[in-house]
């Protein structure tokens, strides 16, 4: 066992309870895990300032002085503690509402004390509520320093164990483990990049001496970490694409066919652009692993069908998995007129098909006498048997684990087929290159010609009158209209009400119209049914929650509202827009917010009304929640970063994964003397790491 994997509880002053607190609280279980635990800011206690110069801009002040006197003030729960503390040249109130008898006793007047704290105003007056104080003589006033802040939670605290007990922590730490700490990146990129080495880093995350040995131990250490996490990303691609070969696919004929006689429109360029990239993958022999990102209605469908051509005209099969029996009918319906024309067979298969037609599904399919498939997770199920399966198409990926994915890989004997996954959900290229680093990427990043832009626009609940009178005005242009209801909280009741109360009132004020109701409680028979009436125009208006969110395409359906759309993260509202402007005319969509709202929802509302571009949405959108919440990874523990930010360090992981894939292009096994502090650092961790930049 090294070092880094010795219980907590061993550490001086931490001790059984307070490791279990540990534990539980912040998953620090080990030595390595603590000296990980690294600050998410610093308080700069390098500077004092006079009272004079104080403003409520500042996050936090130090200053010198004397408390002049105390008073009480006010009554029960009210009462505070308030010290008159003075520079000499300004004065300030120290204010405290809760432990007052010990401030009493420990805190004397006319001593001179460091204050550090917040400036709050009142008028033309500052204070400072529970500012922390120490003797001016217990420190070297001129040293100054900047003092580290842990992440830490409400029950630490009331336990006492605070930002500084950490720190005194990471003190005890690091004295006994200086010898432990070992290089981990290769000498030739540490004067590459001027970075410090590990031990320098370690020391200088946790106690900088000034604001630039900070900043070179955060740039080295997340280098450090992203460079790890993409070596660990490309060298599953290497292995993948050494160890699986693909089937070829490279005779055109029948796409040169469907070209000339039976595309209706012009492709536009980002679309010729993927068919390249992806006709060059199949015709590699090696099997292909792609990521198709591309915006609602971008065309991700078509540039699909097409692959599947060249597939077919190799005799083997495609199959393409939706996550719902409605996106599954969609995708049908739409690739259908096309395989019609061709003379091409196509089934579609879900929970819903009935055993007959199974019987019959499943022969064809073994014979090879049927060439597409369409459906939902049903294609995973035993029994579906592919004569020969060449593509796999799997839409809106994050949807399915990474099980099915690979079920649906196993399908064939022999080879794998090339598989092609789809997503409308824009994801930054930060991201992308973390989450799916190890596939490569086609991005189809404009839209078909004669598409219209979406407008866009956000109303204040006070407006409702006017767009209830637009509403009415679309309809009698005979176009349908979407309002949609948020999720209110983890409660599916609230959220029916919600929904019910909306309906409702829609009702009151449309009495003429006939209008759908769609939400997660329903049965999915009743959801198709809704679903249906809206699609044949039978319903105007269709009053849903965000089940609605992926897949529903009705070409007449031109005007999205959404209620209360503070509430929704913006990768949310981008998808819930792209429901609208599928056909020729006009499409809007009107968010209505509440009057109050946070700094971030009003960013949210003029990025939506600014932009349609959904990668520009998604980094908005990655800045403000984090890739954790962006993409439910926090949950799968498939980022597990301890320093680095997607949203912030772009430019550090463009950098980082280069240069992994440099080292692994010329030397592939780390054999090289150079790269052994990398293989050293390989062969240290656990097999179940995932984070390969973690000490252990």
């Amino acid at each position: 066992m090294s070092f880094f994997d010795s219980s907590i509880e061993f550490l001086k002053g931490v001790g059984p309870q307070r490791a279990v607190l540990l534990q539980k609280e912040l998953k620090i279980f080990t030595f390595g895990d603590l000296l990980q635990h690294y600050p998410f800011r610093y308080e700069d206690r390098t500077k004092f300032y006079s009272i004079k110069e104080i403003n409520e801009e500042m996050p936090y002040v130090q200053l010198i002085g004397k408390i002049t006197r105390f008073e009480v003030i006010g009554l029960g729960f009210k009462k505070r503690l308030v010290g008159h503390f003075s520079d000499g040249n300004g004065a300030i109130e120290l204010v405290w509402f809760q432990g007052v008898p010990w401030v009493m006793q420990k805190i004397k007047t006319g001593i001179e004390y460091v204050v550090f704290g917040k400036p709050n105003r009142f008028g033309s007056n500052f204070s400072i509520a529970h500012p922390e104080l120490e003797p001016a003589s217990m420190r070297n006033e001129k040293a100054g320093f900047l003092q580290p802040v842990y992440p830490l939670s409400e029950k630490l605290r009331a336990r006492k164990i605070d930002s500084k007990t950490i720190s005194k922590l990471q003190q005890e730490l690091l004295k006994i483990s200086q010898t432990h700490i070992n290089e981990t990146l290769p000498d030739y990129l540490l004067k590459k990049f001027r970075y410090p080495g590990k031990k320098e880093s370690i020391n200088n995350i946790h106690f900088p001496s000034g604001i630039e040995s900070l900043n070179a131990a955060q740039s080295r250490l997340k280098f450090e970490e992203l460079f790890y996490l993409q070596l660990r990303l490309l060298k599953m691609k290497l292995f993948r694409y050494e160890k699986f070969k693909g089937q070829s696919f490279n005779d055109t004929a029948i796409l040169t066919d469907f070209y000339k006689n039976h595309l209706p429109f012009t492709l536009t360029d980002a679309q010729k652009k993927v068919i390249r990239e992806i006709y060059n993958d199949m015709k590699s022999g090696h099997q292909m692993n792609r990521l198709l990102q591309g915006d609602v209605g971008s065309g991700k469908t078509i540039v699909s069908f097409i692959c599947m051509l060249l597939v077919i005209g190799g005799d083997a099969q495609a199959a393409l998995m939706a996550p719902t029996e409605i996106l599954s009918h969609q995708h049908y319906n739409s690739l259908k007129k096309y395989a019609d024309a061709m003379g091409i067979s196509i089934g579609r298969l879900s929970g819903s098909t009935k055993k007959s037609e199974r019987k019959i599904l499943h022969e064809k399919l073994r014979d090879g006498s049927l060439k597409i498939l369409v459906g939902t997770h049903a294609l995973l199920e035993e029994e579906v048997k592919f004569y020969k399966l060449g593509l796999a198409v799997i839409d809106e990926q994050h949807r399915f684990g990474v099980a099915q994915r690979s079920k649906l890989w196993q399908k064939n004997a022999g080879l794998y087929p090339h598989v092609l996954v789809m997503t409308a959900t824009p994801i930054p290229r930060t991201l992308a290159m973390t989450l799916y680093g190890d596939l490569d990427i086609s991005i189809i990043d404009e839209l078909p010609k004669g598409r219209k832009p979406i407008k866009t626009t956000h109303q204040f609940d006070s407006h409702r009158l006017q767009v209830n009178a637009f509403i009415k005005v679309q309809v009698e242009l005979g176009r349908q209209v979407y309002i949609v209801y948020p999720l209110i909280d983890e409660s599916e009741k609230l959220d029916l009400k919600h929904v019910m109360d909306g309906y409702e009132s829609i009702s009151r004020s449309f009495p003429e119209y006939a209008i759908s109701i769609l939400h997660g409680q329903m049965k999915s028979d009743a959801k198709d049914f809704e679903m249906g009436r809206f699609l044949k125009n039978e319903t105007k208006i269709m009053v849903a929650t965000t089940v609605i969110e992926v897949g529903v395409d009705v070409p007449n359906a031109s005007v999205m509202i959404i209620e209360s759309a503070e509430r929704f993260g913006l990768s949310q509202l981008h998808q819930l827009r792209g429901r609208v402007g599928r056909g020729a005319e006009q499409s809007y969509c009107i968010l209505i917010t509440s009057f109050k709202m946070s700094p971030e929802a009003k960013l949210r509302m003029s990025t939506m009304v600014k932009t349609n571009n959904g990668f520009e949405i998604a980094d908005t959108d990655l800045k403000l929640r984090g890739p954790g919440d962006l993409m439910g990874t926090q949950q799968s523990g498939v980022l597990d970063l301890l320093i680095a930010d997607l949203g912030k360090d772009g430019d550090i992981l463009l950098k980082a994964r280069e240069n992994a894939a440099e080292i692994l292009d010329k030397d592939p096994e780390l054999k090289e003397p150079k790269h052994q502090s990398i293989k050293n650092h390989l062969s240290s961790l656990k097999k179940s790491v995932v984070n390969w930049a973690k000490i252990s």
